[in-house]
């Protein structure tokens, strides 16, 4: 194809991606959906596109590491395998078999707040996809053999991608030591120590309270009939039965903090010294939400980023500095990162991130700022729509996590209206002092003490 040809081809893709509204404003198309809930309370999404001969499946079970009661940490991501070794009618390892041999691809992930079974097949075989998931929701097998192998797995997952992992522990580190009472204190990885104590009843009951029709989402996005794909779910999942409690919902709600903490800690396999400066901040789908997540870019994102800009290139204060805030369904934190280079001053790598949280309380940002985060926004925003999948987590995450879907749409002009005051009062109002936590993270060796397995802290 030329190069004359593929632009006007992408054209057309963008095109049919995007619609202008009556101001002359150019924002995507709104997603084309139903949504309905049967009898037995299963939540059921549905999306028509012919594009393609194919169809997405997602099944979103509303549970992830925050519905983990102390000593129980872990149990979500366990189940994000424990779901693949077996039910009445599949044996172990067989379901991801049987959608491989059709053309299809599948997996699974957990987060705090959800864990998420997703399957692509040739639309044919979309009854197969929902045969599967009816069979592991109403008779996953669970026994002793089956928990003991898995939860080996998880260790050595941890391991791997914790223990082994140079700044591995980061998250861990930082959120063990943000949190007092939220479960967000703990990753969704959990602990060794309760993987290892976790007993068989333990997990039957985690599995019987949380994996139950009136606690998960169906998302179906791709080349269907929606009246025939609703009959073939009821037919399939309407079947499972409804538990016989309610979903809890009770989680600790975290207490504000009452003044700025300095905390000093050394940790395994950490090669540099590192600060981290946190704040709480609030809730995905909250007002503020917005215009933080614009902070955060202008703050954070990549190494044109004010904090990557002033620790790295021009005082050389760290040799890698970044941030996130971290939005998701209940309120979390902001925090930047420094790594400081050997003979380096973690302390004044400290003061450089806060002087520059707080240069965003005293002056607005520029227009170059504002318009540069809306534009990055907006392009992530088009291409994370384009396919089934992504469409599907949209909806998703917006029916799921907002309890909302319309945010699924609704969610772009909130963004493209923020504000530079907008961006400047939320900074005021989640990056105060009294909400702050200075974390220095050393390398083991360097004389802390610690509350937690592997980190000392002082």
């Amino acid at each position: 194809m030329s190069r004359v040809r593929a632009v006007a081809a992408a054209v057309v893709v963008l095109g049919a991606l995007c619609a202008v509204t009556l101001d002359g404003r150019v924002r995507p198309a709104k997603l084309d959906y139903r949504i309905s809930t049967l009898d037995n309370g299963l939540t059921v999404i549905l999306s028509e596109d012919h594009s393609t001969p194919i169809v997405h499946v997602e099944m979103w079970y509303h549970v992830g590491s925050k519905n983990e009661p102390p000593g129980r940490t872990g149990f979500a991501h366990l189940f994000e395998h424990l779901m693949f070794k077996g039910s009445k009618n599949v044996r172990t390892d067989q379901h991801l078999t049987f959608i491989s041999r059709v053309g299809g691809d599948g997996n699974a992930y957990t987060t705090e707040d959800a864990t998420v079974f997703f399957q692509t097949v040739p639309s044919q075989y979309l009854p197969l996809v929902l045969w599967l998931e009816a069979d592991r929701m109403a008779t996953l097998r669970i026994d002793r053999r089956t928990l003991n192998s898995e939860r080996e797995v998880v260790k050595e997952e941890r391991r791997w991608r914790y223990e082994s992992e140079p700044f591995g522990l980061l998250s861990e580190i930082v959120y063990d030591h943000a949190f007092n009472v939220h479960p967000y204190k703990h990753t969704a990885i959990g602990s060794m120590r309760d993987l290892e104590a976790a007993s068989i009843d333990d997990v039957r009951e985690f599995y019987d309270t949380y994996y139950v029709p009136e606690n998960t989402t169906i998302v179906v996005v791709g080349d269907i009939d929606p009246d025939n794909t609703l009959q073939m779910i009821e037919h399939y999942l309407g079947r499972v039965p409804r538990a016989p409690h309610a979903v809890p919902r009770e989680i600790p709600r975290e207490p504000p903090p009452q003044g700025e903490r300095r905390v000093t800690v050394e940790a395994d396999n950490w090669p540099l010294p590192a600060v981290v400066v946190a704040h709480h901040i609030t809730y995905d789908g909250h007002p503020d939400a917005y215009p933080l997540h614009i902070a955060s870019k202008v703050l954070s994102d990549g190494e044109s980023s004010r904090i990557y800009r002033r620790l790295v290139y021009d005082e050389q204060l760290a040799v890698s500095a970044f941030g996130q805030g971290t939005l998701i369904e209940d309120p979390n934190l902001f925090y930047a990162v420094a790594v400081v280079p050997p003979g380096g001053r973690p302390e004044a790598a400290a003061a450089a991130l806060m002087e520059e949280l707080d240069r965003l309380k005293q002056e607005p940002i520029s227009d170059e700022e504002l318009q540069r985060s809306k534009n990055q926004f907006a392009r992530d925003y088009v291409i994370g729509r384009i396919t089934n999948s992504q469409k599907a987590a949209h909806l998703a995450h917006a029916a799921v996590i907002h309890d909302d879907i319309t945010t699924a749409d609704g969610e772009f002009d909130i963004f493209m209206n923020v504000t530079k005051d907008d961006v400047q009062r939320v900074a005021r109002t989640y990056f105060q002092d009294t909400n702050r936590l200075v974390l220095t993270i050393l390398p083991r060796g360097s004389g802390g003490r610690s509350g937690i397995p592997g980190v000392a802290s002082r």
